[in-house]
């Protein structure tokens, strides 16, 4: 968002605009190059955009509000993720099925999930969390299972059992309380144990897990994955 001085020269402007209406005969916009959106002192559903030194006021869609700093669409962010402070919102929900929202994320179960709906358009698409992860519904994402005990058990979404105890002269033992093992014929992640209960990590981008030293490493140091 910008400065209040020119916050002050845009809301000058409200009364030439309606939503989404070009202001042919409205002051010029504090920048006259590129794409700019600026916060609407009164209304968190609206806000000002400037193309190219043309002002227009637009309306977030259904579900949506300005922040300056989301881009779920058109410049807005989900309601949930906006501190509107002062400026008033209609949050009237214009559902589909499936939708409370016309954009909007929301869980696909009433039981533990790897996957959620997101909505855009009012149209519901299921999208998978990232493997070993769980939709969370008070983040409005996916989380580690273990942080959603006892909804869901751990155990059976990454499908691996953590051991009470690891052998003390094992590789295992070295990374203990937070052991590590391989995930058999996966060469990008591995299993670590987080207060008994499994996480399955990623190596990243780039790397690939050695089951004999338990790390993450260039391909070229790992010679059966160097081509996974």
């Amino acid at each position: 968002m910008r400065s209040s001085a020119q916050f002050a020269v845009l809301f000058a402007c409200v009364a030439y605009a309606s939503a989404g209406i070009l202001l042919e005969h409205a002051p010029a916009c504090p920048e006259q190059y590129g794409v700019q959106a600026y916060a609407h002192p009164e209304l968190c559903d609206q806000f000002f955009l400037c193309t190219n030194g043309s002002l227009t006021v637009e309306t977030c869609e259904n579900g949506l509000l300005f922040d300056g700093k989301g881009a779920v669409h058109n410049h807005c962010n989900y309601h949930w993720a906006v501190d509107c402070g002062n400026r008033k919102a209609d949050l009237t929900p214009l559902s589909t099925p499936g939708c409370e929202y016309q954009f909007g994320i929301y869980p696909d179960s009433s039981e533990c999930s790897t996957s959620y709906i997101k909505c855009a358009y009012g149209i519901p698409q299921q999208e998978p969390c990232t493997p070993g992860l769980v939709y969370d519904e008070r983040i409005h994402g996916c989380n580690w299972p273990d942080l959603l005990q006892p909804f869901c058990n751990p155990e059976a979404v990454v499908g691996f059992k953590c051991p009470t105890k690891v052998p003390a002269n094992s590789q295992a033992a070295k990374f203990w309380p937070f052991p590590r093992f391989p995930v058999p014929g996966d060469c990008h992640r591995l299993i670590t144990c987080v207060e008994g209960h499994p996480r399955l990590i990623s190596c990243g981008e780039d790397k690939v897990f050695d089951d004999q030293s338990l790390t993450c490493e260039d391909p070229e140091l790992v010679p059966h994955c160097g081509h996974a």
